[in-house]
């Protein structure tokens, strides 16, 4: 099921893609066809810096989209991988655009899901600002922010990733935390 307003697309504008661990949906400057729906496995959008260092820009997890900014560019801004084995579905950006310029709901829908993705972005900038790895490693736990490897949140908040381990030791040990998993934690309802 496709999230609002992508769900009253035709049945012909998906594409379902079934993707290996490692591979590429997309790679930064290949032309772009469309944006996509993670249906099951996790894509992770990165981004390289001059410097050669892998910056992650998004997660996306079953029932999340990425690529939505491609609607409005003729290429990719970064790399789309697969971090699991994934199914995703391309919805083709000129299905998109025609339906936008034909039904006001539709276009109204996109907008608002766009307006809703800059928020979370402005919340990710916010976090940044926070000085201590500790302080930011717990607001992005709290926020839901650790979706995918402690490597990937470390990217995502701007820690390296021994910084963001460090903080996830030291936030375990005061009881701010608890781990889960390897590599899952999550807030101490009491601590």
């Amino acid at each position: 099921m496709l999230p609002e307003p992508f769900d009253l697309l035709n049945e012909d504008a998906r594409t379902p893609l079934i993707l290996a661990k490692g591979e590429h949906v997309f790679r930064q400057g290949d032309e772009t066809r469309g944006v996509f729906f993670v249906v099951s496995g996790a894509i992770c959008l990165t981004r390289m810096t001059e410097a050669g260092a892998a910056v992650t820009l998004h997660n996306a997890k079953v029932g999340g989209m990425f690529a939505e900014a491609s609607l409005y560019s003729d290429q990719y801004h970064c790399d789309a991988i697969a971090v699991a084995p994934s199914e995703v579905t391309r919805l083709s950006k000129r299905s998109i655009q025609t339906r936008q310029r034909e039904d006001a709901a539709f276009s109204e829908g996109l907008t608002r899901r766009l307006a809703t993705q800059v928020q979370e972005y402005r919340q990710l900038l916010t976090l940044h600002a926070v000085k201590s790895a500790n302080e930011r490693v717990y607001l992005a736990v709290a926020s839901g922010r650790l979706r995918g490897s402690v490597t990937q949140l470390a990217s995502e908040i701007g820690l390296t990733k021994e910084a963001c381990y460090r903080a996830l030791k030291e936030l375990t040990d005061q009881g701010a935390l608890k781990k889960t998993g390897r590599g899952e934690y999550a807030l101490r309802t009491s601590f």
